[in-house]
């Protein structure tokens, strides 16, 4: 085994480290429901550090945190598949469109396009159907209505429906989708 060799560092040598430039932060890939989901989860995580902190150390627990770190929850999951439908993030099976002859992949690109428009369509008419249902219901443990929590999900499938439509053009504008070429995609994140 070889012996390690460490050097002196001079207070000077550490000072000068610290006037180097930082590198600038490119805030620019990020959208409103990247904020809005960020915001979300920092509040579902302060419920829970609340709930842990009454429950373990005062030995006394709020009920009500964790139902609101539930609806947080539930929040974050839906506004972030907004942010993973913008970003063609969703699990998908491309291995099919590398036997494809380029015509019939992009035909079923777009197909599969059309059929997500759709479905998000459906899921907001459902969505806006379901929170009219359930318009009179209250929260257990807050005295809040339960719908809060139902129009987040709505204002998710939304905004689903809205990034997918973009995403569509985006693929007609470009000519192929990350269906068909998921190389090109990747080198963004580069």
């Amino acid at each position: 085994m070889s012996q390690e060799v460490h050097l002196q560092t001079t207070p000077e040598e550490i000072a000068h480290a610290f006037e180097e430039a930082p590198p600038s932060a490119d805030l620019s890939n990020y959208s409103f429901e990247d904020w809005v989901t960020l915001s979300v989860f920092w509040l579902m995580t302060g419920c829970v550090f609340l709930q842990f902190f009454t429950r373990y150390v005062l030995n006394d627990s709020y009920a009500w945190t964790e139902e609101i770190a539930t609806n947080c929850l539930i929040g974050v999951v839906f506004l972030g598949s907004a942010m993973c439908v913008r970003l063609s993030r969703h699990i998908q099976v491309d291995v099919l469109y590398h036997y494809l002859p380029a015509a019939v992949a992009r035909g079923l690109a777009i197909f599969v396009d059309l059929v997500r428009i759709v479905f998000f369509g459906y899921a907001c008419w459902l969505m806006w159907r379901y929170v009219a249902i359930v318009a009179h219901e209250r929260m257990i443990t807050v005295n809040l209505p339960r719908n809060i929590v139902f129009y987040g999900v709505l204002a998710g499938f939304v905004l689903m429906l809205i990034r997918s439509i973009q995403v569509f053009v985006a693929n007609q504008r470009r000519g192929y989708s990350v269906l068909e070429k998921p190389e090109e995609f990747h080198k963004v994140e580069d």
